[in-house]
């Protein structure tokens, strides 16, 4: 069983002209968000959200990958 488990998925076409992929996730009792360019699944941003703000997550390389792959496999 994953640690993890992705609540939703968007995939933003057309952005900027490029193409997006947004994850959210709940880890550790926490709410999440990780962005990836659609293209080659470079990192853009991840987000945690705490009560009525979200502020810039700190999440393990490890972990960044371990969402990678998932979302490669669910796009």
């Amino acid at each position: 069983m994953n640690p993890y488990e992705i609540k939703e998925m968007i995939i933003d076409d057309g952005f900027d002209g490029e193409e997006f992929v947004t994850a959210d996730f709940a880890y550790d009792a926490k709410r999440y968000s990780i962005t990836f360019k659609k293209a080659d699944l470079e990192l853009v941003n991840s987000w945690i959200f705490e009560k009525e703000t979200s502020l810039p997550a700190n999440l393990s390389d490890e972990m960044i990958e371990v969402l990678r792959r998932e979302v490669e496999q669910r796009i």
